[in-house]
């Protein structure tokens, strides 16, 4: 069992990530959909190593762990993102990382699956990136525990999540 993170990753908007070098505060949300297919190939190769099932230690996950994750970060924002341009100022509901981890056993998961899963789901929250229309991106939303997120933050909160695990899989 990996200890879950319990870090508030919001500070992701602000400063830099030291771990990846991400300055997601930075990034210009009306690219985050191109640069979460660019990060689409990055993923099938880790998904195609001979290591893609091995944890590097007891308390990290494999890559497919992480490819998991991510597939399901991209099904969780592409919904986020649809209800925040649906609907005015809604409480995103809250999201267990890892008890779906757990739940849906990620670790059993073959990388030859996960790999189609992951890029179709990322094609669609891509796309839903993209047709984010121009005056949509300052729409709101809050989280149960008080954060608030306007669309294009969401979306450069997302992508630090998506490239940050490129470089736990050293992808």
């Amino acid at each position: 069992m990996i200890t879950p993170d319990t870090k508030d990753w919001t500070w992701v908007l602000r400063e830099p990530c030291p771990e990846c070098g991400l300055e997601a505060g930075e990034v210009d949300p009306t690219a985050v959909g191109d640069r979460v297919r660019a990060t689409l190939p990055r993923w099938e190769a880790a998904l195609g190593r001979d290591d893609a099932r091995e944890r590097p230690d007891d308390d990290t996950w494999s890559p497919t762990e992480y490819a998991c994750h991510v597939r399901d970060v991209f099904r969780v924002f592409a919904a986020r993102t649809e209800l925040m341009l649906e609907q005015d100022d809604p409480e995103l509901e809250n999201w267990d990382q890892d008890e779906t981890a757990v739940a849906d056993h990620y670790d059993q998961q073959d990388p030859a699956d996960v790999a189609p899963q992951l890029v179709e789901a990322g094609e669609r929250v891509a796309g839903v990136f993209d047709d984010v229309p121009d005056d949509a991106w300052a729409r709101t939303a809050r989280r149960s525990d008080g954060a608030s997120f306007t669309v294009a933050t969401l979306a450069q909160y997302f992508l630090h999540d998506v490239e940050h695990h490129l470089h736990d899989v050293k992808a």
